[in-house]
């Protein structure tokens, strides 16, 4: 069957559009990521998993190269840390833990952790039938020379990634993609 080079335009047209789905507002100076999902676990097991973010987080985006090497201590002052042989980052400090219900935490990650910004991530779960609904946000505020709408669709990307991969985790113990 050939698809019409009508329908192949708008699809392409969409696109960028639907990849970034994500981005609620992007600007010189902030930048808001939105997202929210149905989880098919109850808070209580989604809670722990976003608490074992070694599991779940993509080795390709940490210093180390290996997320083996992260831990996250879920409560006030606790630390989203990556440590290796005699070197350390601090990614994130958690804010808040309501334990099964919402994780604050602040920080920029990857380049934005090198910028002048203060980035506010939360993640909120709520009861829905036999499992949950996962909220996130994450917000970053700067100067207006920080250019935050140029890096709005790689963080996006990165941090989509990073939720499907908390996602399957959670519900299947695994955060890979499963293989066709």
């Amino acid at each position: 069957m050939r698809v019409p080079t009508f329908v192949v335009f708008v699809l392409l047209a969409i696109a960028p559009a639907l990849s970034q789905a994500a981005v609620k507002q992007a600007a010189s100076d902030s930048l808001l990521i939105q997202d929210s999902r149905v989880l098919h676990v109850t808070p209580t097991k989604a809670y722990a998993a976003l608490s074992e973010v070694a599991h779940w987080w993509d080795s390709e985006h940490t210093w180390s190269g290996n997320a083996a090497n992260l831990s996250l201590k879920a409560e006030a002052g606790g630390c989203f840390c990556e440590r290796w042989n005699d070197n350390s980052v601090q990614h994130m400090q958690v804010l808040g833990a309501i334990k099964d219900h919402q994780l604050r935490l602040q920080g920029g990650l990857g380049p934005l952790q090198g910028m002048a910004v203060q980035g506010v991530m939360t993640f909120t779960l709520k009861s829905a039938g036999d499992g949950s609904t996962l909220s996130f946000e994450y917000r970053v505020n700067g100067a207006s020379a920080s250019g935050l709408d140029k890096l709005a669709a790689g963080v996006d990307s990165v941090l989509m990634q990073q939720l499907d991969r908390l996602q399957r985790y959670a519900e299947t113990g695994k955060a890979d993609a499963a293989k066709p």
